[in-house]
């Protein structure tokens, strides 16, 4: 009769209990692999039998694409195996390989060798798209010593997206959002310490949708206000701004006397703000501190931009007038570009070509960033973004025509070299107009914060007298 307390059934019992629990972890694991896979829709489904080939075939692959790394110097274990002096056999080492997967593609990634980094990965790139099933693989450094390699099965600029703002109050105030590039990566632009942004692309290609999410975005901020200037329309019930007037300090139409009392009076802000902000901020730059609900960061946007400036021809009263008055409102705009940086003001110019005659080039190119959708011209491609586009044919806007890429745009992104497409989200009317709606409330004009601290009259204060004085 078997003693239950001997040593020997004590240790066949605990045996049997690491099997059994051995085996209901793998049986918990494969359910929940199973159940992860049938939940899933067909793209991510596929993403996961895409990760898995990754994984299986990665020792066998990496070699073949001098991946992999050759250790002739033997281990402490191996020199103590080898007592008949026979040469030790040379080690083949492999970078480990993490793979996860989403919709899109697989993200993987890898940790480097002495002689296999971040360059022999990257020239590596296009035979791992080929071996992989990719439409393109890119591969950048995810932290010293590593790696991330992106590889897309499906092209992520060819599958429209939506944005369905919360609501809640951003935790950046200035970080702009967007979109996804061609790798399906998040693309976001800081625009703290940024005086301009130039937006360009033909008509019904995302413009507007572009400035439509930053405004879900940022709206409920206190510490954003907004200004518009809409050349489509001459109200704003007639325009895409319809919902956001009530979200906004001040709007104006096409009417070029309008924009420019609306101009003007932004740059007494700027001059008024610029001549206190040591005396009431304690800072010569308001970003220092940042955006407060007391000192707001001041966006104006400025949609069809070429409305404003276009140089009017003509020797009748009425046409001299307009003449006048655009190249009036040119000098005005480009005083808050040129120096409402430092005390937080912000200027979108949005037109379909950006060429001198649309924004005057003392405007354009001193805003650091710069979109283009869609584009007819090789011409209006290097008005939007610079000479640099020509070297960057695969991210050119005149590529981007065909309908598949509406909301698709072309920037040099801040982070990295060269020019990215990205894929901007529509964000759908009845949201756009539930943010507007719920944060009417927060709009408040920010020369009235200001003259509530400095007092009323700041156009004739001495503040401003002695801000013309020190630029004189």
């Amino acid at each position: 009769m078997k003693d239950p307390n001997s040593p020997a059934e004590g240790a066949l019992s605990h045996s049997s209990l690491v099997v059994d629990l051995t085996l209901a972890v793998l049986v918990g694991w494969t359910v929940w692999w199973v159940v992860r896979y049938l939940r899933a829709d067909a793209m991510t489904r596929q993403s996961i039998r895409q990760a898995v080939r990754v994984r299986w075939g990665w020792k066998r692959l990496a070699p073949m694409l001098k991946l992999s790394a050759v250790d002739k110097t033997p281990t402490a274990l191996a020199s103590l195996k080898t007592t008949n002096g026979r040469p030790i056999k040379p080690r083949v080492l492999i970078p480990a390989l993490k793979v996860t997967h989403d919709a899109y593609g697989v993200i993987a990634r890898a940790r480097c060798l002495p002689g296999v980094g971040l360059h022999q990965f990257q020239k590596a790139a296009p035979h791992l798209a080929d071996a992989w099933r990719c439409t393109r693989v890119a591969v950048t450094q995810d932290k010293p010593g590593r790696v991330l390699i992106r590889g897309v099965r499906l092209d992520p600029l060819k599958f429209p997206t939506e944005h369905h703002p919360t609501g809640e109050e951003p935790d950046e105030t200035a970080r702009w959002d967007l979109g996804v590039d061609e790798y399906a990566q998040p693309v976001s632009v800081d625009l703290a310490q940024v005086p301009g942004v130039t937006v360009a692309g033909l008509p019904g290609f995302g413009k507007t949708s572009l400035v439509n999410r930053l405004l879900s975005d940022w709206a409920p901020s206190a510490a954003v206000q907004f200004a518009c200037a809409d050349g489509k329309v001459s109200a704003a019930h007639e325009g895409d701004y319809a919902d956001w007037v009530q979200r906004m300090f001040a709007f104006v139409g096409d009417d070029l006397e309008e924009a420019n009392a609306l101009f003007l009076r932004l740059v007494e802000l700027r001059r008024a703000r610029s001549a206190s902000v040591r005396s009431v901020l304690g800072v010569k730059s308001m970003w220092d501190i940042g955006p407060s609900e007391s000192r707001p960061l001041v966006v104006l946007i400025i949609d069809e931009a070429h409305t404003y400036f276009r140089d009017h021809k003509g020797s009748d009263p009425k046409t001299k007038k307009l003449a006048a008055l655009a190249a009036e409102n040119a000098r005005l705009v480009e005083d808050l570009v040129k120096k409402g940086r430092s005390v937080g003001l912000l200027v979108i110019l949005t037109t379909q070509k950006s060429t001198g005659d649309a924004i005057p080039t003392f405007i354009r190119d001193v805003c650091p960033v710069g979109l283009s959708f869609a584009q007819k011209t090789a011409e209006a491609a290097v008005a939007a973004l610079g000479e640099e586009i020509r070297e960057w044919p695969d991210a050119n806007p005149i590529n981007l025509q065909d309908p598949t890429y509406v909301g698709v745009a072309s920037m040099n992104h801040q982070s990295q070299p060269g020019f990215t497409r990205i894929r901007t989200p529509y964000v759908p009317d009845a949201d756009a107009a539930r943010v507007a709606e719920q944060t009417a409330r927060l709009s408040t004009d920010p020369y009235t914060l200001l003259e509530a601290v400095l007092g009323p009259r700041l156009g004739d204060t001495d503040l401003i007298k002695a801000d013309d004085a020190e630029a004189a």
